[in-house]
């Protein structure tokens, strides 16, 4: 039962502009309009918001300055209607200033005391989203990359360097934090690549290929381009280790999204990718890593070392062919993508003869039956029966209900 169903009347300067509710912990922006911490705090961290919700003024400092006063008068307010029902607000633990993490931050720089005082920054960073926000407006991200970037310093440790990678992490800084801490050349890139290859804490490894997955959604096409083929490497050891499903999505992602720019295709295929993607497929179930690594082979397909390497692999356009129907229309998609790009590119006899065989022809004969992937894909497999008809159109390994599918 709430407040006013029990015919209990609320001061209205106790009501928060934004949830309409009693406010709990009265905070006020530089605005002057007092708020409840948590409803100003996702106006201003969850929604992305840089204004006054009321006055709609741009805030240029986001300080939110405990409303002492009001607090105690609400407390008060509650335990004289405590008869009726009302619970008393506790006194609220005041979040942590921007003065109290500069401390902590020039306090971290005495060697003996960085493990403690990194320990006690992660704390206050997985707190809340305010005070992420406010750990990176002191340019926390600035000294956290400087211990991850000067691993072999005397006076970094490997567990202080795992420890800053995990702040950064959890920090989940905004897009010119992520450019920041970028660098102008992608020198933070490659010093998470060294870490990935020296480090022997998988979660370091996660939370590395996670930042990297971030940092490449702003970086310039320049840097993308001049991704060294360690890197590539060190990303494909992550889909080897299996660390965790959200480590291979980050990971996926990330490759995915660097996979178009120059040579990055024939880099990744170098780095051993295609055989650990075939491998996720035979092993894994999960719907999304499923669509993700048909996507990315659909991408590494393009060229013809991509295509080659599929095709040594045993299990190779059978597990590919295997998605078709089994998992989304989404991943259905993109194997007949996969099969176009051999059929066209890759279709010497031995290959036509292991589609046939394997069931990929009767497959896509089938999904020129049904309506499930939609009419671009099944012009795709349309394209490819035409493409081997002579090869394929008679052949006994094509049931004979499906025979009448074959296109003309």
């Amino acid at each position: 039962m709430s407040d006013s169903e029990k015919g209990i009347e609320i001061p209205s300067f106790f009501i928060c502009p934004i949830s309409l509710e009693i406010m709990k912990d009265p905070v006020t922006l530089s605005t002057g309009i007092t708020y409840d911490r948590e409803s100003i705090e996702k106006w201003l961290c969850n929604k992305k918001n840089v204004t006054c919700p009321l006055t709609k003024q741009t805030l240029t400092d986001i300080e939110l300055t405990p409303n002492h006063t009001l607090r105690r008068l609400i407390q008060s307010w509650c335990t004289i209607n405590a008869s009726s029902g009302i619970e008393r607000f506790p006194t609220p633990r005041l979040p942590v200033s921007k003065s109290q993490i500069l401390k902590l931050l020039e306090d971290s720089k005495s060697p003996h005391l960085r493990m403690k005082r990194l320990k006690r920054l992660k704390m206050i960073v997985l707190e809340s989203v305010m005070n992420k926000r406010s750990v990176e407006a002191v340019g926390a991200a600035d000294y956290l990359a400087y211990i991850v970037s000067n691993p072999s310093s005397n006076v970094t440790s490997s567990s202080e360097v795992d420890e800053a990678i995990s702040i950064l992490f959890h920090l989940r800084l905004s897009q010119t934090g992520l450019k920041a801490l970028l660098g102008k050349n992608g020198e933070f890139v490659e010093a998470l690549t060294h870490v990935m290859q020296r480090t022997a804490n998988d979660e370091s490894r996660a939370y590395s290929v996670s930042l990297l997955k971030s940092m490449m959604g702003v970086v310039e096409p320049v840097q993308v381009m001049s991704l060294k083929p360690h890197f590539f490497i060190e990303v494909t050891r992550i889909l080897v280790k299996q660390i965790s499903p959200k480590a291979t999505k980050a990971a996926l992602k990330l490759l995915i999204g660097v996979c178009p720019w120059g040579r990055n295709r024939i880099k990744i295929v170098e780095a051993g990718a295609v055989p650990v993607l075939v491998d996720t497929l035979l092993d894994c179930n999960e719907k999304r890593i499923v669509e993700m690594v048909l996507m990315l082979l659909h991408q590494l397909c393009l060229c013809a070392d991509g295509r080659a390497e599929l095709l040594k692999h045993g299990a190779g356009l059978a597990v590919v062919s295997k998605k078709i129907f089994r998992v989304s229309p989404e991943a259905s998609e993109r194997a007949v993508r996969i099969l176009h790009s051999v059929a066209k590119f890759s279709g010497n006899s031995s290959v036509i003869q292991e589609m046939l065989q394997l069931g990929v022809v009767g497959k896509l004969c089938f999904l020129l039956q049904v309506d499930y992937c939609g009419s671009k894909t099944s012009e795709k497999a349309r394209e490819i029966l035409k493409m081997h008809a002579g090869a394929w159109k008679n052949s006994s390994c094509i049931p004979d209900n499906l025979v009448s599918s074959y296109p003309s």
